[in-house]
């Protein structure tokens, strides 16, 4: 699908919604304004058209978001983008395509994710954080990682490294609190709702 095309489709998407969006102003009169647009994984970065998609969005009157990696330059995205980047943990096996030099381009509108599996991860993030003092560049995501259903599980997917120890839900939660982390703990509700094998939500 060619750019045209694509905006083309995200307008008639977000027609039902537009009435929906209206909200009343002080003066009586009614602001209106256009659904979120979210692009995600894979990874948008690597979209040819994902540049000028967001800014063309952007120009439309979107509210856009961008979910990255954080293996790929943000400062060429549009500043109106909101951007939600991961830094990833040990147990991915990519700490090495974290790519640091985006930390300078963060606006307090975007956010920082770390995806956490393990108790190497909590102290990566914890150690990470302070050392680059995340909490003064914008708000700061901590994710648990969902343990997959057996019929979820592909040979393809990593392997948790040896010598790591998986952290529960409530351990990591139990560790933020006694550190007093300044992040905010995310799950995906999606995998708590919604049984495995369910498509489309």
């Amino acid at each position: 699908m060619e750019l045209p095309e694509v905006l083309l489709e995200v307008d008639r998407l977000a027609t039902p919604y537009r009435a929906q969006s209206s909200v009343p102003e002080a003066a009586g009169t009614t602001a209106t304004g256009l659904p979120l647009v979210e692009l995600t994984g894979g990874e948008p970065l690597l979209q040819r058209n994902a540049l000028p998609l967001m800014t063309a969005l952007c120009d439309t009157g979107y509210t856009v978001l961008l979910e990255t990696s954080g293996a790929h330059d943000i400062s060429t995205v549009d500043p109106r983008v909101r951007r939600i980047m991961d830094l990833k943990c040990p147990s991915s096996g990519e700490v090495e395509r974290n790519r640091w030099e985006n930390l300078r381009h963060l606006k307090p509108t975007d956010e920082v994710k770390f995806v956490l599996g393990t108790r190497e991860d909590y102290a990566w993030a914890r150690k990470t954080i302070l050392e680059h003092n995340l909490q003064q560049a914008c708000p700061l995501l901590f994710s648990w990682v969902h343990p997959l259903a057996p019929e979820q599980q592909h040979p393809a997917l990593r392997k948790v490294p040896p010598g790591q120890t998986p952290i529960s839900r409530q351990e990591l939660v139990e560790c933020i609190v006694a550190d007093a982390l300044p992040v905010r703990f995310q799950v995906q509700l999606h995998k708590i709702i919604w049984p495995p094998e369910q498509r489309g939500v």
